[in-house]
């Protein structure tokens, strides 16, 4: 037996929700932040983008800004990305410089 068989390229990713997802919805399954390219119907197969360049709601205000290179995190309590690492999960670098006055930030993801 193979110590390893190969099933697909990794992007997208199946996932069956338990409620209805909408298109645009970022999905956290344990340290795994997935975005929903489509809407998925509660209890049916879908998928969950884990790879490419998305952009990404963050928080405004003084002090958001987010640099270019910089680790971008989900918070999942306010559906924001942020840089603050502590009880959020990673979802990759920032592409391209978000001022505190921007409210996305794009993210190169890194699953």
């Amino acid at each position: 037996m193979p110590q390893a068989v190969f099933r697909h390229e990794g992007n997208p990713i199946d996932y069956t929700p338990g409620a209805d997802v909408a298109a645009g919805d970022v999905v956290v399954i344990g340290e795994l932040v997935g975005v929903a390219k489509l809407d998925i119907k509660a209890n049916a197969l879908g998928a969950l983008a884990v790879s490419g360049v998305f952009d990404f709601a963050k928080a405004t205000g003084v002090g958001t800004a987010i640099s270019a290179g910089a680790n971008c995190y989900w918070d999942d309590a306010n559906n924001v990305a942020t840089t603050t690492a502590t009880d959020n999960k990673l979802i990759g670098k920032c592409v391209k410089a978000a001022a505190d006055a921007d409210a996305t930030v794009r993210v190169r993801m890194l699953q």
